[in-house]
């Protein structure tokens, strides 16, 4: 029988703008020694090699390239296979974060119309009441944007913008990557160091 495990999660990247947010939340979901199940759009992809530079030729091999030698494991899984692990309720996993997440993928989401692995491994962590982060990245926002953003909150989905803050004093742009990625920890309950607090001394060098 398959036990509950409380370091399994799924991270999905779409093609929103930012990609460096998914990377760094799985980098340090890995080095906390999780396992992640990976699912990327086809057009997260193609923001991975626009944005990051990666050789998206052979994915499987730039994963590990861009991922290998950490504590924890990651599991890739392609946004086709909707026969995979967490298309099904009866896989245990703690929780999903979409980051980035498009306004197209929130739409699928929003609609429950699960036509891919991305949109049927969140709609299956909604109807099994498990923990559901979305980190949208786009702007301006229009009304059907903000009405999908609050119908799915109003059904306990976490929303999270891609909207650092500026009151730590950060210094580089991974220190306001890693804000964002530490605000998606606070919310799944993981204890980290990635951003001085309000109200805590800065420890920084």
């Amino acid at each position: 029988m398959q036990q509950p495990d409380n370091k399994r999660l799924v991270v999905g990247i779409t093609g929103a703008s930012g990609s460096i947010y998914g990377i760094r939340l799985i980098e340090t979901l890995l080095d906390l020694e999780y396992t992640v199940h990976l699912v990327i759009s086809n057009a997260g992809w193609r923001v991975l090699k626009e944005e990051m530079d990666w050789d998206v030729t052979n994915r499987d091999r730039v994963l590990g390239e861009k991922f290998g030698g950490r504590a924890g494991s990651l599991i890739y899984h392609p946004v086709s296979d909707i026969g995979a692990s967490i298309a099904s309720g009866s896989f245990l996993a703690e929780g999903m974060i979409i980051m980035p997440c498009s306004m197209g993928t929130l739409s699928s989401i929003a609609q429950g119309s699960s036509d891919n692995l991305m949109s049927r491994a969140a709609d299956v962590m909604m109807k099994e009441g498990r923990t559901l982060i979305l980190v949208p990245r786009e702007t301006p926002l229009h009304a059907i944007h903000l009405e999908n953003m609050l119908k799915l909150s109003r059904l306990g989905v976490r929303m999270i913008p891609a909207m650092p803050a500026f009151y730590y004093k950060p210094q580089t742009m991974d220190e306001l990557i890693l804000f964002l990625v530490g605000k998606v920890l606070d919310s799944l309950r993981i204890p980290h160091q990635l951003f001085t607090r309000w109200g805590e001394p800065d420890e920084r060098g």
